[in-house]
């Protein structure tokens, strides 16, 4: 039986030497290239056709998310688990919805990384559990009533105004979207436009009415 090969996608670089130490000094386990970037993932990996890759979250410049979406098309059959400090939400539906199986923290301890590059390779989606216990939370919330103020507004609109609604400044919003700070504010504006209002509290009031 062959090794499952493994491609390592992780900036830093202690971590990702330590993860092709474990995964090479494992029988079974075989670490075929890693990667510092997304770019360099992006180039290579398609001419090696891994079975697992590991990919970081907090990649510089493409984010692990976008590396995952851009090589899923291009490989398959390559099952991807993403390693990551971050537990929120939206960033593990983002990853799985770009093509992870998988999704594990950073402090999973080296055998469970290893039964879970087992559990993708054989088909399973393998998830810390602090992960499934957020996955089984979002699922279990009861919905929200449906607003039809939203329906006014565009995608882009909608996911700003969420950014809005927890906090996040224009320039805050402008990185984690990747457009630029005078985007946001023309977005912004069309928001408030469509929800006839002046201000970003009313636009949040209306948007999200308390019951």
């Amino acid at each position: 039986m062959r090794n499952i090969r493994v491609a390592v996608i992780e900036d830093e670089e202690k971590t990702r030497k330590m993860l092709a130490i474990l995964i090479n000094g494992t029988e079974g386990y075989e670490c075929i290239a890693s990667f510092e970037n997304a770019e360099d993932a992006i180039s290579q990996i398609p001419g090696l056709c891994p079975d697992v890759a590991m990919v970081d979250i907090h990649l510089p410049a493409l984010t692990g998310t976008e590396c995952v979406g851009k090589l899923k098309p291009l490989c398959p059959d390559t099952h991807f688990i993403m390693c990551t400090s971050l537990e929120d939400t939206d960033n593990i539906f983002k990853a799985l919805q770009a093509g992870a199986t998988g999704y594990l923290t950073k402090s999973t301890p080296p055998a469970k990384i290893l039964e879970s590059i087992a559990d993708a390779h054989n088909g399973g989606a393998p998830m810390s559990s602090q992960i499934a216990r957020k996955v089984i939370t979002f699922f279990q919330q009861k919905p929200e009533k449906q607003n039809k103020e939203l329906d006014k507004l565009s995608a882009r609109e909608q996911e700003i105004l969420d950014y809005l609604s927890k906090g996040y400044r224009y320039k805050e919003i402008a990185s984690l979207l990747f457009i630029n700070i005078e985007t946001v504010r023309k977005h912004i504006h069309n928001i408030y436009e469509k929800l006839q209002v002046n201000s970003r509290t009313d636009a949040l009031n209306k948007a999200y009415p308390k019951n």
